[in-house]
Formats: C-alpha cells, sequence, structure tokens
C-alpha cells in the first residue's frame, strides 16, 4: 500500500469510528486477520486479471454491490441463481440482462475457497471488489469492514421496489435511498458519482432522445450536441441494448469529471442530470463543490461506501458463508459454477 493510500484510509477510518457505524453493524476491517489474512490480496489479483481483458469490470463489480445493498442488506442475496425456492434477483427489472461480473466473484471465491475453505462470505467479496475496484481505477481507498454472512434467500420483488429506475426523478432518487437508511443528499450524490466509469444500454436513456414525459420532444435539460450523438447511436425502433460511455470525457478512470458533466447538462442518465437539473435542488451545490474539489468527492465517496456496505449485513450466527456464490450451502453442490455471463450497462 502506498503511503498516500494508506494515511487516507487510516484517517478515514478513524474519523467512521468515531462515529461509531462499525461497531452499530459488528463489522471490522481486520476480521479475517487471523483467518485469511491475505483475502484481500487474492480478491485484488483476480480483479487485476479481469482488467486487462475487460474495462467495464470494475463498474460493474460496484454495480453489484450497490444493487446488493439495496435489497434485504448487503448479504450476497443478488448472488443466488433462480431455483424451485429461490426467486433470483436476478430477474429483476434493474438486474435483468444488465447486471454482470458474476463469474469474476466466481473465480474470487473460488481462489478464496483454495487459500481458506468457507470462511470469506459472499457479501464480502462484493464489498471488497467494489473497493479494489475504484482504487484501480485511479478512485479512492478506503477500510473496508467486513464480517458479513451470505442470505440464503433473495427477493425479486424488493428489487423490483428498491432499486432505482432510469426515468426516476430526484424525489423518486431520495425516497428510494432514505428508504435503505441512506441519505438523499451527500450519499445520493457521492454514489451516483460511481457513474464515472462504465456504460448504459441506449434503452435506459432513449426516453430522453425522442419522447420525454410523454412530451413527444427531447429533454430540455440534454446537451443538444450530446442529444445528436445519441440519437445516431441510438435511432428510434434500433437496438436497445447499444453501449455508451456513462462518462464521455474519461469513460474507465474514477475521477470528478461526472460532476462537470452534469454543469454542461452532459449527463447521460435522467437519474444522473436530475441531480443538478431539478430546479431548487439541495444538491446542486454538492454537485458544484465535486466538480470543482475531486478530493471532496473521493473521500465523500469512501465515506457512503462504508454507508452503504453497512446495510443491514448478517453477522454472527445468521445466514451463512457460501461455498458457492450461486446457491445456498447443502444442496450437493460444492464447487463454484461459472455461468455464462450477463448483457451489461456497467
Amino acid at each position: 500500500m502506498s503511503s498516500f493510500r494508506y494515511q487516507f484510509v487510516v484517517a478515514l477510518f478513524c474519523g467512521i469510528v468515531l462515529e461509531g457505524s462499525l461497531s452499530q453493524a459488528q463489522l471490522s476491517p481486520n476480521f479475517y486477520a487471523a483467518t485469511c489474512p491475505f483475502a484481500s490480496n487474492i480478491i485484488r489479483g483476480v480483479l487485476f486479471r479481469a482488467f486487462q481483458s475487460d474495462s467495464r469490470i470494475g463498474a460493474s463489480l460496484i454495480r453489484l454491490h450497490f444493487h446488493d445493498c439495496f435489497v434485504q442488506g448487503c448479504d450476497a442475496s443478488l448472488l443466488l441463481d433462480g431455483t424451485s425456492t429461490i426467486d433470483s434477483e436476478k430477474g429483476a427489472f434493474g438486474n435483468n440482462n444488465t447486471a454482470r461480473g458474476f463469474e469474476v466473484v466466481d473465480q474470487m471465491k473460488a481462489a478464496l475457497e483454495m487459500a481458506c475453505p468457507g470462511i470469506v462470505s459472499c457479501a464480502d467479496i462484493l464489498a471488497i471488489a467494489a473497493e479494489e475496484s475504484v482504487f484501480l481505477s485511479g478512485g479512492p481507498s478506503w477500510p473496508v469492514p467486513v464480517g458479513r454472512r451470505d442470505s440464503t434467500t433473495a427477493n425479486r420483488t424488493l428489487a423490483n421496489q428498491n432499486l432505482p429506475g432510469p426515468t426516476e426523478t430526484l424525489d423518486g432518487l431520495k425516497a428510494k435511498f432514505q428508504n435503505v437508511g441512506l441519505n438523499g443528499n451527500t450519499d445520493l450524490v457521492a454514489l451516483s458519482g460511481a457513474h464515472t466509469f462504465g456504460r448504459a444500454q441506449c434503452r435506459f436513456f432513449i426516453h430522453r432522445l425522442y419522447n420525454f414525459n410523454n412530451t413527444n420532444l427531447p429533454d430540455p435539460t440534454l446537451d443538444t450536441t450530446l442529444l445528436q450523438q445519441l440519437q445516431a447511436l441510438c435511432p428510434q425502433g434500433g437496438n436497445g441494448s447499444v453501449l455508451t460511455n456513462l462518462d464521455a470525457s474519461t469513460p474507465d478512470a474514477f475521477d470528478n469529471d461526472y460532476f462537470t458533466l452534469l454543469q454542461q447538462k452532459k449527463g447521460l442518465l435522467q437519474t444522473d442530470q436530475e441531480l443538478f437539473s431539478t430546479p431548487g435542488a439541495d444538491t446542486v451545490d454538492i454537485v458544484n463543490l465535486y466538480s470543482s474539489n475531486q478530493g471532496a468527492f473521493f473521500q465523500s465517496f469512501a465515506v457512503s461506501m462504508i454507508r452503504m456496505g453497512n446495510l443491514s449485513p448478517l453477522t454472527g450466527s445468521q445466514g451463512e458463508v457460501r461455498l458457492n456464490c450461486r446457491r445456498v450451502n447443502g444442496n450437493g453442490i460444492s464447487s463454484v459454477f461459472n455461468g455464462d455471463d450477463m448483457v451489461s450497462s456497467m
């Protein structure tokens, strides 16, 4: 770990401990110190190799962590495949044909099972992989509290209710963040900054290009030059799965350019641009701060990621540590299943 990274994470950790959030969740960055001390290194190694062939994987993995934590808390319920008793969250609107990276999580789990069998939970793999993805892409690092256990259930209905949709208004976004225990200003804006890397499919923003709010006109908050570019990429009746960069300026780097683009009316998703273009919104000043001060964004993002990772974790004797992230234990499957990846929007 570099000297800068070490100083940053120690200062951040001390600040959060003073707030008491870690003790409330019974999580600790040192949870695996004795049982699997190289867990983060193992996850980082798998992730580093994945980055060599897939520049999108970092954004995809942080999205998995986000979508997992917003449903039942951070318990890896999203990773469960469908069975006769599991209605998989992978089929929810916000995940179906967009969530990806499951096979990389499988590889991380397989490597950890070789090194320290039955110790590291799938929920903790998602949390650690999210932090490593950000850092390897040029963003901040933070001490990841671990000690989560894995759910034995999934909840597709709750996923459909809780995950923000592409046509969400700012009030809708705020409500969904507040409903899970996050705030609708700093947490919302900071975590939205994860859209500084990754991709999105045409189907998630095409309503802004031709018929915004049933007006038969484009979204007036969308820059006209960008509008023309997106209309050429996403014609009416075209292929809705075509991908484009969420951040057109530095698509694979974790930086604060995302917020500058919002100021220029170049946010790709409606849910992005709402943060800056909603009249009178308290999020505008936060966008302006992060655009002018990348350090402030990085610090807020790290704090909000820890807060999100602290949402309703299973600890102690709750849940289990899955041997296969796609299956609950005791079903006769002990090896990690390498299924086909899903089409992605990040």
